[in-house]
């Protein structure tokens, strides 16, 4: 399977020695469930955007430092991409920044959480079980780091999994679509290292609160698993 990846940030360059960049983290983690994935990476902060839906089999949007709603020129290029994937029943999975862009290009909304910063390991419950499920649990405990939150479905959502602290947290669109605030690709040292890099735009307890988190176990492989098969299902249904 071919996956274009839609790179919307890089990583900060004082951590990109030990952790490498976007596309590296994505590629270490899906590579190690699949190690048969081809990815392609287009740099859509740089205002790369695809020109053919068709281009690769699937797609995937990384998360970002950027708000959704900052109204910069690639993010709005980028949304009517997405409209153009949903328009030809492509599959598009976005992760955080890349969740939040789905909801916003087709007609949700994006709002910066009343609740602040979400950091560390978030613990989630799931709502609904889908076919591509597969291992099931009932439970989905990923890395996040967010303020944003995606405040309303667009039309044809579902909830998937959801918190307390983020009532959507898995949404699926259609059969095409599907978005996750976590971070399946951050590895719990790249958490850490975010959080005391982050400490001057982090309360200093949600960094406490959120570097003791990171000592519970972290669903990344279940995810990536869940991510392929849905890619896959989407992928044979447009082929039928």
């Amino acid at each position: 399977m071919r996956i274009g990846l839609l790179q919307c940030d890089d990583v900060d360059e004082a951590l990109q020695p030990r952790h490498g960049n976007y596309p590296e983290m994505f590629e270490r983690l899906f590579s190690a469930v699949d190690p048969t994935l081809e990815f392609r990476v287009w740099r859509c902060l740089d205002g790369e955007i695809p020109g053919d839906v068709d281009a690769v089999d699937a797609w995937l949007t990384t998360g970002s430092k950027y708000g959704v709603n900052d109204g910069d020129a690639w993010i709005e290029s980028l949304c009517a991409f997405i409209r153009e994937l949903w328009a030809a029943d492509k599959p598009l999975v976005g992760i955080c920044f890349g969740h939040q862009l789905i909801a916003k290009a087709l007609g949700g909304e994006v709002v910066k959480s009343e609740r602040g910063w979400g950091v560390g390991m978030s613990f989630n419950r799931l709502t609904e079980r889908a076919e591509w499920m597969q291992p099931w649990q009932e439970g989905l405990d990923l890395v996040v780091s967010h303020q944003d939150q995606v405040s309303r479905l667009p039309a044809g959502a579902c909830v998937l999994a959801e918190s307390d602290f983020c009532p959507i947290y898995v949404m699926q669109v259609g059969e095409i679509f599907l978005g996750v605030q976590g971070h399946p690709e951050f590895a719990k040292d790249y958490s850490a290292d975010l959080m005391t890099r982050r400490r001057d735009k982090i309360p200093g307890n949600r960094v406490r609160e959120g570097l003791a988190s990171l000592n519970a176990p972290v669903d990344d492989q279940l995810m990536v698993r869940w991510i392929l098969n849905f890619m896959r299902e989407a992928i044979e249904r447009r082929a039928a």
